[in-house]
């Protein structure tokens, strides 16, 4: 499966659109993770344990999505987008979306 954040594959053409392909995960954060956080929140710098958190949750989002696109019969997924809300206190949604589609 080729995966581009543009809308083309270079020296490919798209013979067909598919649809949009999404894969998504919500997680939510932990208290041993909060009181880490608080505490470095004081002192400053990076949050590895968050960091961490959001790494897995773009890789799982990534991965739904690429078998969203397979489903879908699809080669390749183009103009890849990820994005991320809010769902309630504590708990965020990592969205990976793009278009599925076919190449010759």
């Amino acid at each position: 499966m080729i995966l581009t954040t543009t809308e083309t594959v270079p020296n490919k053409t798209i013979t067909e659109i598919l649809g949009v392909a999404r894969g998504s995960t919500v997680r939510a954060r932990n208290i041993g993770r909060d009181i880490f956080a608080g505490l470095k929140n004081i002192v400053g710098g990076e949050i590895e344990e968050y960091t961490k958190l959001q790494a897995q949750s773009r890789e799982q989002a990534l991965q739904r999505m690429i078998l969203d696109a397979e489903r879908l019969g699809a080669d390749a997924i183009v103009n890849i987008r990820l994005t991320t809300s809010v769902v309630m206190q504590g708990a965020s949604e990592m969205l990976a979306y793009g278009t599925a589609v076919k190449l010759a």
